[in-house]
This record gives C-alpha cells, sequence and structure tokens, in this order.
C-alpha cells in the first residue's frame, strides 16, 4: 500500500473545526442585532458535518486584522479544535486583510493548497482565479485555511481539497 494511502487509513476520522466568516458588512449587521445570512459559512459547516466532523466554534469577523489575529489565537488554544477555516478577505481589496493577519501565525505554510485551489478555480471561472491569495498552514500543531469568499470557492475548497487531506494532515501533525 502507497504511504499517503496508509497514512489517510490510520487518520482520525472525526475533527473539530473552527470557522469564522471575516466580512465587515455581516459583523455590522451581527453588532446591530440584524438578520443576515452567511451562505459561505453555511456551505463550509454543511459539507463538514456532513463527513462526521464537529464544528466548535463558528462566528462572524469583522475585516479587521486584530480581530482575526484574535480569534485564530483564541482557536489554537482550544483543545478541542484540530483545524481553523477562515472564510473571507483574500482577494485583493483594500479591506481584504486575513491573509496579513494569518500568515506571520504559521509555522509552517502549505503552498500547494492555494495553487491546486486556484488552479481548480482557473478551469472553472477563468483568469479572475489569479485574485484570491487563499492559503493554508500549520500553527501550533492544527491546520488553518484560509479561504475566498464566495460560496463556490468554499465548495470546491472544502469538499475537493480540505475533506480528503484533513485527517492525513492530522495525522502528519500529531505524529
Amino acid at each position: 500500500m502507497a504511504v499517503p494511502l496508509k497514512h489517510k487509513e490510520d487518520a482520525p476520522k472525526r475533527l473539530g473545526f473552527a470557522i469564522a466568516t471575516c466580512s465587515s458588512s455581516r459583523y455590522s449587521l451581527k453588532v446591530k442585532l440584524e438578520e443576515f445570512t452567511d451562505p459561505s459559512g453555511d456551505r463550509a459547516v454543511g459539507l463538514l458535518e456532513g463527513s462526521g466532523h464537529e464544528i466548535i466554534v463558528r462566528e462572524v469577523l469583522p475585516d479587521d486584522p486584530a480581530a482575526i489575529r484574535s480569534f485564530l489565537m483564541r482557536v489554537l488554544d482550544d483543545g478541542r479544535v484540530d483545524s481553523v477555516i477562515l472564510i473571507g478577505g483574500t482577494g485583493v481589496s483594500r479591506d481584504d486583510s486575513t491573509i496579513e493577519a494569518v500568515e506571520p501565525l504559521l509555522d509552517k505554510k502549505l503552498p500547494g493548497f492555494g495553487e491546486l485551489l486556484r488552479n481548480i478555480s482557473y478551469r472553472r471561472v477563468g483568469s479572475p482565479a489569479m485574485m484570491t491569495r487563499a492559503i493554508a498552514g500549520i500553527a501550533d500543531g492544527k491546520a488553518v485555511f484560509c479561504l475566498p469568499g464566495s460560496p463556490e470557492a468554499v465548495e470546491t475548497a472544502v469538499r475537493e481539497l480540505i475533506m480528503p487531506e484533513i485527517g492525513h494532515i492530522m495525522k502528519l501533525c500529531r505524529g
């Protein structure tokens, strides 16, 4: 049996996730106690729970590096959380700050994640795929993924990249 297949066979099947949607407009509505939707967060939760994983924390954050870093540091200290998914703030607009907030906290980067996501997205939507700065890495022994904000990009990342490998990644992190 090939080594990656053996690792996947022995990998944990149920993991705890922290998910945050980074969106100042949604955060503002949340703070005002107004109704809002989070279709991208809903999509991530549905896919992960549908695969037997547990959502430990789910939040909506402003597009603010300090708030994003604070959230990440808090959930990295939570022993129930194995992986963190941050949705939104990976583009090129002035307000997109997720990458700047998260990247310095990563102990190891997984450049293949962003490369693969952009490649898959390019085949589906064409050249706009180059504008995502999606990244992944390991921080304090936990997997961290920064995804674009669109529900389609979240579904692609979670279904095609994160779910097939997260158990393998965590086995290696814990090993």
